[in-house]
C-alpha cells in the first residue's frame, strides 16, 4: 500500500506545468531535467511540479509513467498529476465499460495495455467482455483507483490548471467535469475573459499558445518529439521543452525528482517505496 504523502509546509512559489505526455516516459524524464536544470540556476523556492493529465495511451511506456507517478503523489504534494480524458477512458474501461473499452482501445488503449503486461493478443484482439477482464485483471485495481481519483484542476494564484479547457461563460464552480476533460472549439475560439487564466493540454498546437485568456501547452510529443513545461513565478512566464537537451542518463524518476525542491523527506519516502507493481 502506498503511504499518504506529507502536506507542503510553505506556499508554492514557483511551478512548472507540463503538456501531455502519452506514454513518452523517455521525453518526460529528459523534460524532468531540464527543469532541474532550470531549478538549480534560479534560487531555490518551494516548487510544484503539474502534469496536465493525458499520461497514458498513444505512446509506448505507459506503465512508467503511471507506476512512477503514482509513487511521487503518494509521497510529496509538490507532485500533481490532473486527470485527463485518456485517464477517464482508462478507468471507466478497465471498470468494466464495454462501450468505453471498445473505444479507448482505438485512442491509444491498446499501447497502453501491452506496457502494462497485457498480452498483445488480448490487447489487440476484440472488444469483449472476456478480453475486458482478462485486460482489467492483469492490470490490476490500484492504478486504476488511482486514475479515478485524480483531481480536475488546480489554482495557482491568477492561473486555473485544467487538461481540457472551460466551458466560457459559465462560473468555475458550475463547470461540467465533461468539458474540463473534453473541450475543444468552443474554449479554444473563445475571447471571453474566464477569471484565472487558464493552462490546459489536450489540442495539439507546433507551438505554445499565449492567448489573454488561455496557455495551451499540448505540442503533441507523443508523435512531435517535444514535450513542453510552462514554468511561472509570480509574474514571470518561461517555457521549456524537451528540444533544448539530449536525453538525460539519468536512470529513473525518482532519481530526477531529488532535485526538484520537495520537502527533504518526499524523495526518500518515494526511494523506500519503491514503485509500485
Amino acid at each position: 500500500m502506498l503511504k499518504r504523502k506529507p502536506q507542503a509546509a510553505e506556499p508554492v512559489q514557483r511551478i512548472y506545468a507540463i503538456g501531455d505526455v502519452h506514454g513518452r516516459y523517455d521525453l518526460f524524464r529528459r523534460l524532468m531535467h531540464i527543469i532541474e536544470r532550470d531549478q538549480a540556476a534560479r534560487p531555490p523556492m518551494p516548487t510544484q511540479i503539474l502534469l496536465l493529465g493525458d499520461i497514458v495511451d498513444r505512446g509506448p511506456d505507459a506503465a512508467r509513467m503511471i507506476r512512477g507517478c503514482m509513487t511521487l503523489t503518494a509521497s510529496t504534494s509538490r507532485f500533481m498529476v490532473l486527470k485527463g480524458n485518456h485517464e477517464e477512458m482508462m478507468a471507466k474501461a478497465l471498470k468494466g465499460d464495454l462501450t468505453v473499452y471498445r473505444h479507448w482501445l482505438t485512442f491509444g488503449g491498446r499501447e497502453t495495455l501491452i506496457s502494462l503486461g497485457v498480452d498483445p493478443v488480448i490487447a489487440e484482439g476484440p472488444a469483449t467482455m472476456d478480453n475486458l477482464a482478462t485486460a482489467a485483471a492483469t492490470v490490476g485495481p490500484e492504478p486504476v483507483a488511482w486514475l479515478e481519483k485524480l483531481p480536475l484542476h488546480y489554482r495557482y494564484g491568477d492561473y486555473l490548471f485544467v487538461h481540457a479547457g472551460v466551458r466560457p461563460g459559465v462560473s468555475l464552480k458550475r463547470q461540467h467535469a465533461d468539458d474540463l476533460l473534453w473541450i475543444k472549439d468552443d474554449f479554444l475560439e473563445s475571447d471571453v475573459s474566464h477569471g484565472p487564466t487558464v493552462v490546459h493540454g489536450h489540442s495539439i498546437s507546433e507551438e505554445p499558445v499565449f492567448r489573454p485568456n488561455r496557455i495551451g501547452i499540448d505540442t503533441g510529443a507523443y508523435r512531435s518529439g517535444r514535450l513542453t513545461a510552462l514554468a511561472i513565478e509570480g509574474e514571470d512566464r518561461w517555457i521549456l521543452d524537451t528540444a533544448e537537451a539530449p536525453p538525460s542518463n539519468k536512470s529513473d524518476l525518482l532519481e530526477l525528482s531529488a532535485g526538484m525542491q520537495f520537502p527533504a523527506a518526499s524523495a526518500q519516502a518515494a526511494a523506500d517505496q519503491g514503485t509500485p507493481a
